[in-house]
């Protein structure tokens, strides 16, 4: 379950991240109040959840067992462990 959420936060950072590169790149004051002003942020945000909605979608469109199949649970077979399948 960790690596979704982990997945999800670094989409939501990454607007922010590659912002902050490009005011260190044309060195614009990176902490000065007016590189981060609210329509920025704004527009920031707006891509950051852009990301995060597209990234879902994908993960469940092309992620997973395929329709109509059927799980079949971990189970004890001639005393081994046989784990959980989707046929």
């Amino acid at each position: 379950m960790i690596r979704p959420i982990l997945t999800e936060l670094a989409l939501f950072l990454t607007p922010f991240v590659l912002y902050a590169a490009f005011l260190l790149a044309t060195r614009r004051g990176l902490i000065h109040p007016d590189s981060w002003r609210l329509p920025v942020l704004g527009w920031l945000t707006l891509a950051a959840l852009a990301l995060m909605i597209a990234s879902l979608v994908v993960f469940a469109e092309f992620s997973g067992a395929p329709p109509h199949s059927n799980y079949v649970p971990a189970h004890m077979e001639n005393g081994r462990f046989v784990p959980g399948t989707t046929q």
